[in-house]
């Protein structure tokens, strides 16, 4: 039914390869973003959905851009570009701490949301360059079958490494929480002090303040967890940077390919 050889061409098999990648991180973030705001920021299910809003503002806007661009600039450049900014957003969120506001969230989703359509629009005309016309329909469902393969590979790989990771920051961040150690002596004593003048009896406060130290570790780990988790998309964005430059120039300017 499909002529899988045309992924084994340079210029398909290039544009096959970015479309895994970015399909990585577009499911992975679109999963792992959400999850993070909820499960360390105390966001609702309806705030989570909402970080994501601007960014597809942002794509919906630069659909109409990058369709007016693809007729000056050659498909490589527009993916090279694309990359590079997607990169940056996964690098964005990679300072991810306690303290961050809705705000940051939506705007490295924003950053994203100006990176990907770049990418999928100049896909297609490049994709298509080399293609018989009876062999259109074929290539448009490869390179979608890519997308949503990357996509279900991004995920299982970012839930692997924040899984891994959160265990192994966790046995690093609790070397360092010993009863004998000084900071956590004073760290002890002043959750104790808050927890009394809260209203608990110290032993109800002592108890309360080894909990409070217990979870402030766990939620670090979780913190440098997702940090690798985005360190880790930003890596594989950055794959696509030299793939688009392996692509050939194609023809600007004539009939747009016809396929589903």
């Amino acid at each position: 039914m499909i002529d899988i050889r045309m992924v084994g061409t340079r210029q398909f098999g290039a544009c096959f390869v970015v479309m895994l990648a970015i399909g990585a991180i577009l499911y992975s973030t679109t999963q792992f973003l959400p999850q993070l705001v909820q499960q360390n920021f105390g966001y609702t299910a309806t705030w989570a959905g909402l970080v994501l809003s601007p960014g597809g503002l942002v794509t919906m806007v630069m659909m109409f851009v990058v369709g007016r661009l693809s007729g000056k600039v050659q498909p490589k450049y527009m993916i090279m570009a694309g990359a590079i900014v997607a990169a940056l957003s996964m690098y964005d969120m990679t300072r991810v701490y306690g303290d961050l506001d809705f705000w940051f969230f939506a705007r490295s989703r924003m950053l994203l949301g100006i990176g990907l359509p770049l990418i999928f629009l100049s896909i297609t005309t490049a994709s298509y360059d080399g293609i018989p016309p009876e062999k259109t329909d074929q290539a448009s469902a490869l390179i979608n079958a890519a997308r949503n393969i990357g996509g279900s590979i991004g995920v299982a790989v970012a839930s692997n490494v924040l899984a891994h990771r959160e265990q192994f920051h966790q046995s690093r961040l609790v070397e360092s929480v010993i009863p004998s150690s000084v900071q956590y002596q004073d760290t002890l004593q002043h959750m104790t002090n808050y927890f009394v003048s809260a209203g608990s009896s110290l032993a109800q406060a002592q108890q309360q303040a080894i909990q409070w130290i217990g979870q402030q570790v766990q939620t670090q780990a979780s913190f440098l967890a997702y940090m690798d988790v985005f360190w880790v998309l930003m890596l594989v964005s950055l794959v696509a940077v030299p793939l688009a430059l392996a692509l050939r120039k194609v023809k600007l300017g004539g009939p747009a390919a016809v396929a589903h």
